[in-house]
């Protein structure tokens, strides 16, 4: 039998390598055949999750809510200490320099990453914005919605942080963050399918001590952190109700 590993395609494009590295390193470990699809959008990887397509998945936390409460997904490792954070950055030549500088009718730059979104549109409450009331397109990457801010067709773009401080030196001379979200704990994190238990505890280990594995301490340093920690289903369960909470 063969499962299907995906990662939220929200990752930095100069890191698809390291994740079919990672998933040659996983299937060796785990004595288990694994095949590594990556979609170019959430709307491709959502279908495929319906569909029942996916096993084990490095997921967002949006969707991570899905696959928790409707699907039977469980939760085994997330980076250690990293958290998901938001940012909305506008041109360094707008004359905006804080939240409140945006008024109605502004038009705002944003991908179909859901829990970004969730962030960013709360930090936008302080100058009374909302859905209602401001222009917003979505961009298939947050390259294209940098791109928006730089020739002048959006006023401001929500980011994942950690893809905002991927882009080019060209593109972060050309924009500047206004505000950055700090939640804390919000993750990305590995859920594995009902289909995949037989193997949760074998593959939690794996990743758990994978810092301490020669080829793996190499990998892991690639997908952009030092190691994974244990992520409970209670911890996870608390982050989704909070997310709810804040929506």
């Amino acid at each position: 039998m063969t499962y299907q590993l995906t990662v939220s395609p929200d990752f930095p494009p100069e890191r698809i390598a390291s994740w079919f590295v990672f998933n040659t390193w996983l299937q060796k470990k785990l004595g288990v055949n694994i095949h590594l699809e990556l979609y170019n959008d959430f709307e491709s990887q959502h279908q495929a999750m319906e569909a029942g397509k996916v096993d084990i998945i490095y997921v967002n936390p949006y969707d991570a809510t899905n696959l928790v409460r409707e699907k039977g997904f469980e939760a085994i490792a997330a980076p250690k200490g990293i958290s998901d954070e938001a940012i909305i950055a506008v041109s360094t030549e707008s004359g905006i320099n804080c939240v409140e500088d945006l008024k109605p009718g502004c038009h705002i730059a944003s991908t179909d990453d859901k829990d970004v979104h969730m962030m960013c549109m709360i930090m936008l409450e302080p100058a009374d914005l909302t859905a209602s009331n401001i222009k917003l397109s979505e961009h298939p990457s947050y390259v294209i919605v940098a791109k928006q801010l730089m020739n002048g067709t959006a006023d401001a773009g929500f980011f994942y942080q950690q893809s905002f401080d991927k882009m080019s030196k060209v593109i972060k001379s050309a924009i500047k963050p206004i505000v950055t979200s700090q939640i804390s704990v919000i993750k990305h994190m590995f859920l594995v399918s009902p289909r995949f238990a037989e193997h949760h505890d074998a593959i939690q280990q794996v990743l758990l001590e994978m810092h301490n594995d020669e080829k793996g301490k190499v990998i892991v340093k690639e997908l952009g952190f030092d190691s994974w920690e244990e992520q409970t289903q209670e911890d996870t369960e608390f982050m989704i109700d909070l997310m709810d909470t804040l929506v």
